[in-house]
C-alpha cells in the first residue's frame, strides 16, 4: 500500500526482482513472478486460474444480474458471457465503425491546427490525446462524442475528477477487505472530492441517457442508421436476447465496460455518496489508449532518429497514395515501422503496471521449483516482464522499435502483456490499436513536434494505470 501511495510500484518491483530473483512475495499471500516463461502457466487458457479479489472491488452489478467481463473473477462464468459479445469486438467488426473514429480524428486535427497557429503553440499533447480517446469511446458506444474536443477542454471536469478519485480506488483494491471502508471514507477529506464525485456521477448519468435515447429512437435490426458498437449490441439483444439472457441491462453494462473497467464499489461500504445505483464510471477504456498514445509520441520526440524514420515512412505513404486522409486502418497496418513503434511504445510503458493477480487453485502451483499453496495469489507485472533481457534483448531498457523488425519479433510478441493474456486479453484491444494506427500518421504528417523544454521528462504515477504527465510539446504546421 505504501508503494501505491508513492506511485512507483513498477520501479520498486524491477529493482527487487533484480536483487531477489524471479519470485517475490509482495504481500503475505501474494507472489509476483518476473520470469516470462511463467506466462503460459499463470495465464493459461485450459483450467484457467480465477482472478483475485483485487478485481471484485471495481464491480458494480446494478445494470445486470451478471458481472461485467472485467470484474468477473470466475473464469468459466467470464467465458460464457464473453462469448455472447466477442464477435462485436473483432477487428473486422470494429472497422465497420471506422467512420466514427474518423469523425473524432478530423476534429482532433482541427484542434491541433488551431493551437499550432497560435503565437506560442505550446500544448499539453497528452491531455489532447486523452480527450480524443474519450470522444472516440463516446462515438463508438453511445453514438455521440462526449464533447471534449468540441468544447476544447475537460468536459464537465470528468478527467480531473477521475484522476482525483483513482488513488482511493486503487488503494482499496490492494487493501484487505476490512480496511476498504476506512480508505473510501478518508477520501471525503480531500479538497474537491465532493465536486469530483458529482462530476463522476454525471458521467454515468450522461452515458445512460445516451443509451436510452438510442433505444427510444426505435433502433431495430435491419433498419439501423449507424453501425457502431451500441447498434451491434442491440442486434445481439434483438436476435437472441432471451436465448442468451442478454437484455437491456446487459447492453448498458457492456457499454459502460467499453467506457470503463471500473466503478466505485457501493457494496463495500456505507458512505452515503457511494450508494447511488449508477456507480462511478472510471474510463479505463480511454485511459489505457491515452497512455499508449503518450508513450508513443513522448518516445518518438525523445528519440529524433526514430521520429525521423517514422515520419519518412508516413510521408512516403502519403506521397505514393498508399495513405489518404482520413487514414484507414487497412492502409496504416501496412506501415511496418509504424506498427513497430506502436508495439515498442506499449512494451516500454504499458497501461497497467501492477501485478495482474490470479488465485492459485486448491492443489497448489509449482513455479520454478517453488511450491505455491492453494489460495495464494500469483501474478505478473507487464512493467517487469517487458524489460526481461533474455526475451527483449540486452537493450531492453531502451526504446528501439527496430527490434520488432528482426527475426525475434514473433517470439517477443508471445511475451507481451500490454493487453493482458489468454482468456482475459483486453476485449477493447482492437479499438485501441485502431486509434493508434489511424491517428498517428495524421499527426506526424501534419505537424513538427518537439518538447517545449528539451530537457524536461515526463512524470508518471502508477495507480494500476500508470498515467503520464508533462508531455508538453511545441507544434509547428508542416508545409508541403
Amino acid at each position: 500500500m505504501i508503494q501505491i501511495v508513492r506511485g512507483d510500484m513498477e520501479m520498486t518491483q524491477r529493482q527487487l526482482h533484480a536483487k531477489c530473483g524471479p519470485l517475490l512475495r509482495i504481500a503475505p499471500n501474494e507472489i509476483a513472478c518476473a520470469d516470462p516463461n511463467a506466462i503460459k502457466l499463470v495465464y493459461r487458457t485450459q483450467n484457467a486460474l480465477n482472478k483475485t479479489d483485487f478485481y471484485s472491488v471495481w464491480n458494480n452489478q446494478n445494470f445486470s444480474k451478471h458481472k461485467d467481463a472485467f470484474t468477473e473473477t470466475n473464469d468459466k462464468a467470464h467465458g460464457e458471457r464473453r462469448r455472447i459479445v466477442s464477435h462485436v469486438y473483432s477487428l473486422a467488426n470494429i472497422l465497420k465503425s471506422e467512420e466514427y473514429i474518423d469523425k473524432c480524428s478530423e476534429l482532433m486535427m482541427l484542434r491541433l491546427k488551431e493551437r499550432a497557429e497560435e503565437d506560442k503553440p505550446v500544448i499539453d499533447l497528452g491531455h489532447y490525446l486523452q480527450m480524443y480517446a474519450f470522444d472516440v469511446i463516446g462515438e463508438l458506444y453511445l453514438g455521440k462524442m462526449f464533447g471534449f474536443l468540441q468544447k476544447n477542454h475537460d468536459h464537465g471536469g470528468w478527467i480531473h475528477s477521475l484522476d482525483l478519485l483513482m488513488p482511493f480506488l486503487c488503494l482499496c483494491a490492494v487493501a484487505p477487505a476490512s480496511a476498504r471502508p476506512l480508505i473510501l471514507a478518508s477520501s471525503l477529506f480531500v479538497p474537491g472530492s465532493f465536486k469530483a464525485l458529482k462530476a463522476a456521477e454525471h458521467i454515468g448519468i450522461s452515458a445512460r441517457s445516451y443509451v436510452a435515447r438510442r433505444f427510444d429512437e426505435g433502433t431495430r435490426l435491419g433498419s439501423r442508421k449507424r453501425t457502431d458498437m451500441l447498434q451491434q449490441l442491440y442486434d445481439v439483444h434483438l436476435e437472441k436476447g432471451d436465448k442468451l439472457d442478454f437484455h437491456m441491462g446487459d447492453i448498458e453494462q457492456e457499454a459502460y465496460v467499453g467506457l470503463s473497467s471500473s466503478y466505485l464499489p457501493a457494496s463495500q461500504h456505507n458512505v452515503k455518496w457511494s450508494t447511488d445505483k449508477r456507480g462511478t464510471a472510471l474510463f479505463a477504456g480511454s485511459d489505457t489508449t491515452a497512455i499508449a498514445f503518450r508513450s508513443l509520441f513522448y518516445h518518438l520526440i525523445k528519440n529524433p532518429d526514430v521520429y525521423k524514420k517514422l515520419r519518412g515512412e508516413v510521408d512516403r505513404g502519403f506521397n505514393s497514395g498508399q495513405l489518404k486522409s482520413p487514414v484507414k486502418f487497412s492502409e496504416a497496418i501496412k506501415l511496418d515501422f509504424l506498427s513497430a513503434c506502436i508495439k515498442e511504445a506499449l512494451r516500454v510503458h504499458s497501461g497497467v503496471q501492477l501485478t495482474m493477480g490470479r488465485v492459485v487453485p486448491t492443489e497448489g502451483l509449482e513455479l520454478f521449483g517453488t511450491f505455491v499453496p492453494g489460495g495464494y495469489w500469483v501474478g505478473m507485472n507487464p512493467a517487469v516482464v517487458h524489460f526481461d533481457k533474455s526475451i527483449f534483448g540486452q537493450d531492453a531498457d531502451e526504446f528501439r522499435p527496430d527490434r520488432w523488425l528482426g527475426p525475434d519479433a514473433a517470439m517477443m510478441d508471445r511475451y507481451m502483456l500490454a493487453f493482458g493474456y489468454g482468456s482475459r486479453t483486453c476485449i477493447g484491444k482492437n479499438i485501441s490499436l485502431a486509434e493508434l494506427h489511424k491517428l498517428t500518421p495524421e499527426v506526424l504528417r501534419g505537424f513538427e513536434l518537439e518538447m517545449a523544454d528539451k530537457n524536461s521528462t515526463w512524470k508518471t504515477r502508477n495507480l494500476w494505470f500508470c498515467k503520464q504527465e508533462n508531455v508538453i510539446v511545441r507544434m509547428k504546421k508542416r508545409n508541403f
